[in-house]
Formats: C-alpha cells, structure tokens, sequence
C-alpha cells in the first residue's frame, strides 16, 4: 500500500487555463480586436467566477425546493437570476 501512496503522490495534476483554446476562440469570432496578453486569463477567471455563482445559486434554489440534488431546473432558474445580475 505504501507504492500506491507515492505514486498518487507523484502524480500530480497541474491545471492550467486552456490558453491556446482561448485565443483561437477570440481570434475566430473577433479577428479586429487586439487584446492584451493576459486578457484570456481574466476571460478564464470570469468564467470561472460565474459558473461558481451560478452553482451556489442552484444550490440555494434546490434547498428552498427541499431538495437534496441539483436539478436542471434548479440550474435554470439560477441562470435566469445570474444573467439578470450580470446585465447590470
């Protein structure tokens, strides 16, 4: 059992944002744009941030249903909740 512990321990995953994907994707659909260098970082962060309220957002919408899982209208509903916080 010792071999199995250090080997999981070895293998670490590093995640990283997808950066390549990011840029090809502003490249594709806004090829005028110039944009910084870390701009897809604070892309990926926004994503990132959003689905983690949207997430929160479910969750508190599944325990006011008295529900133990999220549901996809769980998710629905908060996504109409988020998107209109978000319009501004």
């Amino acid at each position: 059992m010792a071999v199995a512990a250090t080997i999981s321990q070895r293998k670490r995953i590093k995640r990283k944002a997808p950066r390549g994907f990011l840029k090809r994707v502003f490249k594709r659909q806004k090829p005028h744009l110039r944009l910084e260098a870390s701009c897809d970082l604070l892309v990926h962060l926004n994503c990132l941030l959003f689905i983690r309220r949207l997430a929160e957002e479910a969750r508190t919408d599944a325990c006011k249903n008295k529900c133990g899982v999220i549901k996809d209208q769980h998710v629905l509903a908060a996504a109409k909740v988020m998107l209109k916080k978000s319009r501004g």
